[in-house]
């Protein structure tokens, strides 16, 4: 009977890759992880009824791999020589009829039981004329053909792929076997579970200590088994964390029984990497606790010892009063035994529940107890965390502070204030490809030096884009876009000719609308410019990979592209075909990212991503979606609260707790993955609406140019009878300098000092500071316009 097995024996053995081999494939072990398995030279079956020069090229390769061969000439022959031998590969003439059925042979064999393992290969005739199904060999049991090829390298090289394939798969699944052979048999209770926490296998140890039949688990997710109360309230989200990062838990959990009973167990839950190295199992070691650890007392504190098992994570969580300073694991004679105990705990809550339901919950319990004045205070806070919109402000009323609401409502609503009986339809019929017109792009080192002179200084927070915007005739994205694009090396990252990137950004810059005062194709270079300004502080660089840089640069460059220069709410108010198709929801950005991979994909000439490898380009997709959609207003706010609690008070807790010593602890807070793509939306959020942070005259020119596109949207809004979305933005009355003051208040300040405390950008924060003065400057002198008139 089989005591003891390791979660690393089993976790090495499903997923390992075998070594490389060299030309003498002559290994008998094969390394999988800590361990090693004998494997035999594979053996091989040759079913040919006549010897050609076929056959003898598979005798030579054989030899030359040092393979053992057997041939076989009748298909008796080959079943008996099988029985005896149990090959690893089995190779059939499949070309001539008359001889043998290969067909009804490979049925024969699939037919005992020994040939589960067994890779079968039909070889076939070269086809004259329309390629066959391989339906007719799949159905008949074999595992592919070979064209036939007398070439002996061919046929080497065939019979390598076929052991590094197919034949390695197999071993894997034999050596599966034999491992889930000794599970069954071994006293721990054992159980498995997938990266959806669904239970794929118990041994019988587990089910007898926990009181289940045979299979009653399997299929089960982690949700439906009972869990005990006596854990720790924290305990489920400390060992969450741990494992959640693909480290190792381990400690004292309780589990309760199926009659209802908790038991006290040492616990060690292993991720497992698996596809595309993520995290595809769990396997959980639960042993129950000696008779001696019974007291309830002894209890409590071992479990209170082992519920942040700060060794076991390898990983420290300084966040202030979440976790017991005392909490470290004993590692004593029996410590083997305690680290081990916490593992499945951590998978019972990763989909229990989500944290604003554990605190409505917290709460509930806690007005049970209290005097009636608190338990009324506490339903109204209640109220408020049951509604959907926890992120959003709650304003002021629209006699208050008009313009901070039109501004705010504006920007975060999806503007369903539809009039009844009325449908409108605003479509942007814009051709969505590259222009005939437009001239053969220039290399970066053919740029006119006129051009080339004012992005001297691209790299400096002060950059005039105004000045490219006149110097390339209101085509600044795609030169700056060469330039920054090449500071980066985004070519050599996407392998990608600088012809292509050249074409590419063109079609993008066509895109956008010139005729829109503000969202153009010069914002898009603006944001492009930031977002290169701010991938270049220390803070950024530490937390992102190449890949981030590349899918933020890209991302700034389409954020925006066929802007129609009307917002969200107008568009749905309208019922345009965009607002249809998307839902009413993030409409113009769910278009920017939908329409920048068509165009970029639609054509060779501009496909920037023709070159890169298949899960390389889906990561990069994905994060240039999520930056975009991230730059929609109506999350402002949650995408701000989250940065702010997710990434600058832990590290703000680690700098008052000791100053940035710690190098582990600040690494895994600035490069965890939820944390990358937090920055990453921060980014691109404050490149987008920087205007504020820049020089005052560039502030001011910006600050004209979205004003005449609100102005022109509420001008349209009259005309086709449309509710007005922002009233204030009336091109009569309106006053600039208010709606920039409300601009800042509410949407910039907050975010940027957030971003400063992690970026470092003290140059920003004096512009903000100058500019926020000039526009209160001008409303104190109940001046409505962009500056004061001439003296």
């Amino acid at each position: 009977m089989v005591h003891e097995v390791t979660v690393d024996t089993l976790a090495a053995l499903m997923w390992s890759d075998w070594p490389e081999q060299g030309e003498k494939t002559t290994l008998t072990e094969v390394q999988f992880g800590p361990m090693k398995l004998f494997k035999d030279p594979l053996q091989v079956l040759l079913v040919f009824a006549k010897e050609d020069s076929q056959s003898n090229g598979f005798c030579w390769a054989c030899e030359k791999a040092n393979f053992r061969c057997s041939m076989a000439r009748t298909p008796e022959s080959a079943l008996e020589c099988f029985l005896e031998k149990h090959h690893d590969l089995v190779i059939i003439d499949h070309r001539h009829s008359r001889h043998f059925d290969a067909e009804a042979l490979c049925r024969s064999m699939r037919a005992v039981n020994s040939s589960e393992n067994t890779v079968i290969v039909a070889v076939v005739k070269r086809p004259d004329r329309e390629e066959a199904s391989v339906m007719p060999l799949i159905n008949a049991g074999f595992n592919r053909r070979y064209v036939e090829n007398a070439n002996v390298m061919a046929c080497y090289n065939e019979l390598l792929q076929l052991e590094h394939g197919e034949v390695r798969a197999q071993f894997k699944l034999r050596a599966g076997n034999a491992i889930f052979t000794a599970l069954e048999q071994s006293q721990e209770a054992i159980e498995i579970m997938s990266e959806d926490q669904v239970i794929q296998y118990v041994n019988p140890a587990y089910e007898s200590i926990m009181g289940y039949q045979q299979g009653e688990l399997i299929g089960k997710e982690i949700i439906e088994v009972p869990k005990s109360e006596k854990n720790k309230p924290d305990l489920l989200e400390t060992i969450n964390s741990c494992i959640r990062k693909g480290k190792e838990w381990q400690g004292i959990y309780y589990a309760k029984k199926k009659n209802g009973d908790s038991i006290q167990q040492n616990v060690k839950i292993t991720p497992v990497i698996g596809q595309g190295g993520k995290i595809r199992h769990y396997v959980s070691i639960n042993r129950p606790l000696n008779d001696n650890n019974k007291s309830d007392k002894s209890s409590e504190r071992v479990q209170a010892e082992s519920q942040t098992d700060i060794q076991s994570c390898k990983h420290k969580d300084r966040r202030k009063g979440s976790l017991d300073v005392r909490s470290t694991t004993s590692r004593g004679s029996d410590g083997s035994s305690q680290r081990r105990h916490s593992s499945m705990a951590r998978i019972h809550s990763m989909t229990i529940e989500a944290p604003i339901t554990k605190v409505i919950n917290i709460i509930n319990a806690a007005q049970e107890s209290s005097p009636m004045p608190v338990a009324e205070a506490l339903d109204r806070v209640l109220e408020i965390l049951r509604t959907t919109e926890l992120y959003s402000p709650q304003l002021g009323t629209k006699d208050e502070d008009p313009h901070t609401n039109d501004l705010v409502g504006g920007l975060m609503t999806d503007g369903l204030r539809r009039l009844s009986g009325n449908e409108y339809i605003f479509s942007t019929k814009q051709p969505h490809h590259i222009p005939s017109h437009l001239t053969t792009p220039l290399s970066l080192n053919d740029i006119p030096p006129r051009i080339a002179q004012t992005m001297e200084n691209e790299d400096s927070w002060d950059f005039d884009i105004f000045n490219l915007e006149a110097a390339t005739m209101k085509r600044p994205l795609t030169y700056l876009g060469l330039k920054i694009f090449s500071r980066f090396g985004v070519c050599e990252f996407l392998n990608c000719p600088e012809a292509t990137l050249r074409s590419w950004l063109q079609v993008i810059e066509a895109n956008y609308h010139s005729s829109n005062s503000y969202h153009n194709s010069s914002h898009a270079a603006d944001v492009l410019h930031a977002t290169a300004y701010f991938l270049c502080k220390e803070r950024v660089k530490q937390s992102l990979d190449p890949i981030d840089e590349v899918a933020a640069l890209i991302a700034a460059t389409v954020h925006d592209v066929d802007h129609p220069g009307r917002t969200n709410s107008f568009l749905c108010n309208a019922g345009s075909e965009l607002a249809i198709l998307y839902n009413d929801t993030a409409v113009l950005e769910s278009h920017h990212a939908a329409l920048a991979f068509q165009i970029t994909t639609r054509d060779d000439k501009c496909n920037i991503f023709k070159n890169i490898e298949r899960n390389e380009y889906r990561t990069l997709r994905q994060a240039i979606i999520d930056m975009v959609l991230a730059t929609e207003m109506t999350k402002h706010f949650e995408h701000v609260n989250k940065f702010v609690n997710s990434i600058n008070k832990p590290l703000a807790a680690l700098e008052e707790n000791g100053g940035n010593s710690d190098e582990e602890s600040v690494k895994s807070i600035l490069t965890s993955p939820e944390n990358r793509i937090l920055v990453k939306r921060m980014l691109i959020k404050c490149a987008d609406i920087s205007n504020p942070c820049r020089p005052q005259e560039l502030c001011i020119e910006w600050a004209g140019r979205i004003s005449e596109e609100y102005f022109a949207q509420t001008d349209e809004e009259k005309r086709q009878a449309l509710p007005v979305v922002m009233p204030v933005f009336d091109r009569n009355t309106c006053s600039i300098p208010k709606s920039q003051i409300s601009f800042i208040d509410y949407f910039i300040t907050d975010m940027f000092d957030a971003w400063d405390a992690f970026a470092d950008l003290p140059n920003l924060m004096q512009h903000l500071d100058n500019n926020f003065k000039y526009w209160k400057g001008l409303d104190e002198k109940k001046l409505h316009s962009l500056r004061p008139p001439p003296e």
